[in-house]
């Protein structure tokens, strides 16, 4: 069968009660995560803004916009919670994305679920759908493309799947979606964000808009080229799909609000400090060996969030003062804090070709590649202590992370927004939310 038609059955058919147990685990842990993601992004300036934007230019009243106080049809909501999801980037990795599915996959499920009154065992499916459809699309998308885009351009794919599922469209009509999402999907130059971080980062919502107006469109009988998974060179790529689920094993959760480029230097300075029992106040220089992408990420003093984020001065000096990176290191409030801001000025990154190579293998998919860095530590005293090649915990599959520890980053992240009673009510909802009859269930603790 061709991939197009392999892809459309796979969202026609899909069903939670068929799902293997191990995929079911992981939809829960990705509602989990990403839904506190979502919650204390709403911190940020860019949530601000575009529920404000969504509210008046898509209004209605089929969809909640997350702890705003604003209701707004389907694409709007899925728009403003998609840019909340990815507010301070602590939301999902996955395997062949290169960046976020789940701050696109959660709000488009969310909106579209809720508008439609449908249970959670039906949104749980249609992320999972979401997730099937990233993985894949992605990797075609980042193979065919000279310049790296980011998430929102394979992300409308992925949206407009989940949507297709929802809605219930048929075979036809789910071809010319998948095909109305790729031809519509946003040019997003990732690295020029990079260079200068501002609020357009991933493009998150402007994929879950994306998609959700394509299935929309296609429902109304509007047409769409073929779509990335009918190409003749990616046949073995999509072939599995339905039999092999990637997000069994390939979605990776992060610890820190940055960039996932940083973690392996985050986790070698971390390593340094407990084993050594280091102070802050003992530290005089702090040097990192990274690939080329982590140099690129500087060491500039922030003056946004997003600059915050897409650097790596500013949450490893966060890191070292405090011990963790997380909304109250990376936003505005915090950034003439005297400490961090010093211990920023005494580090330095610099690009290998060890570290190079380590990266460009692991971009093959070589398994002898690593995301790696190496951090050196020199304290006031003279000694300089060495962290060795350390790779970051975003691989898969990632080691370490649990239930437990999933609902410990949840309420360390909306303890920010929420008071202890309603933390818990969620996390309960969540774990048993194929049970709950009516998505409003969730929305309702979240107005």
């Amino acid at each position: 069968m061709h991939g197009n038609d392999l892809v459309v059955r796979f969202i026609r058919e899909s069903r939670w009660g068929s799902l293997p147990p191990a995929v079911q685990r992981m939809a829960r842990m990705a509602l989990l995560d990403t839904l506190g993601a979502t919650l204390v992004g709403t911190l940020t300036p860019v949530s601000r803004i575009t529920a404000a934007y969504a509210e008046s230019t898509w209004p209605g009243n089929e969809a909640t916009i997350l702890l705003h106080a604003k209701r707004a049809s389907a694409i709007g909501a899925a728009f403003a919670n998609g840019y909340a999801a990815n507010g301070v980037d602590i939301d999902d990795c996955a395997l062949y994305t290169k960046g976020h599915p789940g701050a696109q996959i959660f709000p488009a499920a969310l909106a579209l679920a809720e508008s439609q009154g449908m249970s959670g065992a039906e949104m749980l499916a249609a992320m999972v759908v979401g997730y099937e459809v990233a993985h894949r699309a992605a990797r075609i998308w980042h193979a065919t493309r000279e310049v790296y885009q980011a998430c929102g351009s394979w992300g409308s794919v992925a949206c407009a799947a989940i949507a297709a599922h929802l809605l219930k469209l048929s075979a036809e009509q789910i071809h010319h979606a998948l095909g109305i999402a790729d031809y519509h999907a946003p040019n997003l130059p990732m690295m020029r964000d990079i260079d200068d971080p501002t609020m357009v980062k991933h493009g998150i919502g402007w994929g879950a808009m994306t998609g959700l107006a394509a299935a929309q469109l296609a429902a109304r009988g509007f047409t769409g080229i073929p779509s990335l998974f009918g190409l003749d060179e990616v046949q073995e790529w999509v072939a599995d799909i339905g039999r092999n689920y990637i997000m069994a094993d390939g979605l990776a959760w992060k610890g820190y609000a940055c960039c996932a480029w940083d973690h392996a230097a985050m986790k070698g300075a971390n390593e340094l400090v407990k084993d050594h029992k280091i102070h802050p106040e003992q530290i005089d220089r702090v040097y990192v060996e990274a690939p080329h992408v982590t140099v690129r990420l500087g060491t500039s003093l922030p003056t946004t969030t997003e600059e915050a984020q897409f650097s790596l001065g500013w949450p490893l000096a966060a890191l070292l003062v405090d011990g963790e990176v997380g909304p109250a290191q990376i936003l505005e409030h915090r950034f003439e804090d005297p400490q961090i801001r010093a211990m920023a000025e005494r580090t330095e990154v610099v690009e290998t070709e060890e570290m190079n190579a380590l990266y460009n293998r692991a971009q093959r998919g070589d398994p002898q590649g690593r995301y790696a860095a190496r951090v050196t530590l020199t304290l006031k005293d003279g000694q300089v202590l060495q962290s060795g090649i350390v790779e970051g915990n975003i691989n898969f599959p990632q080691q370490g992370w649990d239930q437990d520890r999933l609902e410990e980053k949840f309420r360390w992240l909306t303890q920010q927004v929420l008071d202890q009673g309603h933390v818990e009510e969620l996390v309960d909802l969540v774990w048993h939310f194929d049970q709950v009859p009516d998505v409003r269930a969730l929305t309702a603790l979240l107005t």
